[in-house]
């Protein structure tokens, strides 16, 4: 459980970062997580997905360059599984519980660990808000 929280910090530090193009080439600063308001979905999103995935969650975020993997356009989820939104396994793909063997290594933070690391008791509570936000922004 410790080799899991030491990596996903050392990924939110890598991921959470706003990118800056140095000419030709980019790369992703590093910083801690920030805290933001447990019921402010959308806040959280910009604060901890936007970076990588972008604003609309179409997975062209300003660090997406600099990424070894291209991160999932969030619109299509549903699109993806017959036209219906895979709340549990979103959640659990959140909160870091699964990965997606055919995508390879994870590049994706573990947000529940990040988040316990903010507050134990609204862990749960800022992912389920966040799977919320993104069954609403399914095309």
């Amino acid at each position: 459980m410790v080799r899991y929280v030491l990596v996903a910090i050392a990924s939110v530090m890598l991921l959470a970062g706003a990118a800056r193009v140095a000419g030709a080439q980019q790369r992703v600063e590093k910083a801690p997580i920030k805290p933001t308001p447990v019921g402010d979905a959308g806040k959280m999103f910009d604060t901890y997905c936007a970076v990588c995935h972008g604003k609309e969650g179409k997975g062209d975020g300003p660090a997406a360059k600099s990424l070894a993997k291209v991160p999932a356009d969030l619109t299509k989820i549903s699109a993806r599984n017959n036209g219906t939104f895979p709340e549990t396994r979103v959640k659990r793909y959140i909160e870091g519980l699964d990965e997606v063997a055919a995508h390879g290594t994870r590049d994706m933070p573990m947000w529940g660990d990040l988040f316990r690391s903010l507050n134990r008791d609204t862990a749960q509570l800022r992912i389920a808000g966040l799977s919320d936000y993104l069954k609403a922004m399914q095309k």
